[in-house]
């Protein structure tokens, strides 16, 4: 969000934040729930580079439409053993798979 957008919305009374402060999550949930979203947006750009349909990919996983829309979208029903299976499923590399994981920032070494 914007600085000044920001700021407007705190002086109008509004409170601001990222989803995990107001979810309340810790540091392992947002992690979790950012690689769901990273694999499922991964899932859509092989999907869109191999110039598939979701009933396309549906039918290669043996699956539904409606599944691959919720594995797209990270739906909190889909493991992430079912994002990388059919991202196998559908050509990925291992390779492909780390980069989308990569962290955006640094880690702290544990």
């Amino acid at each position: 969000m914007h600085k000044r957008k920001r700021a407007r919305l705190e002086a109008a009374g509004w409170a601001t934040g990222s989803a995990s402060e107001f979810l309340a999550l810790s540091v392992e949930e947002a992690a979790y729930v950012e690689m769901k979203v990273a694999l499922g947006a991964t899932l859509r750009a092989v999907r869109a580079v191999q110039k598939l349909s979701q009933a396309e990919v549906a039918q290669r996983l043996g699956s539904s439409q409606s599944r691959v829309a919720k594995m797209e979208a990270a739906d909190r029903s889909v493991s992430l053993d079912l994002l990388v299976r059919s991202l196998f499923r559908l050509g990925a590399q291992p390779g492909d798979i780390a980069r989308a994981l990569r962290p955006a920032r640094k880690l702290a070494s544990l």
